[in-house]
């Protein structure tokens, strides 16, 4: 039987995140496993020096980070009292590439993520960060969409 030591959870930090932790807090208990969170901060410094001014970008990736920061220490305190073994992490950058980097970085066993589910021009428009770390990862994935758990 393959066994599970490392699980990578990348949240949005929203209320979906919420709804997607137990399904990882619960495969994490059943293989005793350490649970990774990422939390990837879109990195605004790679377009919008073209519309916004240097300063103005610089100020609000900064604000971003340090909100996701608290949010996330806000998410561990609240939910992840029962999982004894885990890691937080905060970055900035292009969402899929991070999380491929960690899943390779840390030798990570498997993936949980949840899906928005955009369809058409929205996911045209906005990608889907699970598709594509679900094409291109080393590990399983295994994708949850929030909307529809019970």
């Amino acid at each position: 039987m393959k066994q599970i030591k490392k699980i990578l959870f990348p949240c949005d930090l929203t209320e979906n995140a919420s709804k997607i932790l137990p399904y990882v807090l619960s495969i994490a208990d059943k293989y005793e496993s350490e649970v990774y969170l990422l939390h990837v901060v879109e990195d605004l410094l790679a377009w919008g020096r073209y519309f916004v001014p240097h300063t103005s970008v610089d100020i609000f990736q900064k604000e971003a980070m340090e909100g996701a920061e608290k949010v996330m220490n806000t998410l561990c305190e609240e939910q992840l009292q029962s999982c004894p073994n885990f890691h937080r992490k905060v970055v900035s950058g292009d969402p899929a590439g991070k999380i491929l980097k960690t899943i390779e970085s840390e030798d990570i066993d498997l993936v949980v993520m949840g899906s928005h589910g955009r369809r058409g021009l929205e996911h045209v428009i906005f990608g889907s960060v699970a598709e594509s770390v679900l094409k291109k990862s080393a590990a399983p994935v295994l994708v949850v969409n929030p909307f529809k758990v019970k």
